[in-house]
């Protein structure tokens, strides 16, 4: 398998992050953020742990993110791009925008 070009997964990572830091930190205080997602054993989804570690790239210089960034921003990207490919017919207020949102 051919590794991906870091500035590639680093652009991609940033079209499908389209809330600015403070958005996306102000989005994942809210119930709804709160109420979707999956974590088999209770507690913080998958989706909300990884909006969080998504504030924390944010901010990053490309030249500072680490192999455990892009490896992280590669699988937003996988995600989004899956989560994207099943887009209901009305988003505004659905539970497949906000768990979208939360990644």
């Amino acid at each position: 398998m051919t590794k991906k070009d870091p500035q590639e997964i680093i652009s991609e990572f940033r079209q499908h992050v389209n809330l600015s830091n403070k958005e996306l930190e102000d989005w994942l205080k809210t119930e709804k953020s709160q109420e979707v997602g999956w974590n088999p054993e209770g507690g913080e989804s998958k989706g909300h742990q990884s909006g969080r570690y998504i504030c924390e790239l944010l901010p990053k210089k490309d030249s500072d993110f680490t192999d455990e960034d892009l490896q992280h921003m590669t699988h937003v990207n996988a995600y989004c791009k899956r989560h994207l490919a099943q887009r209901p017919n009305n988003v505004e207020d659905s539970k497949w925008r906000y768990s979208l949102m939360n990644w």
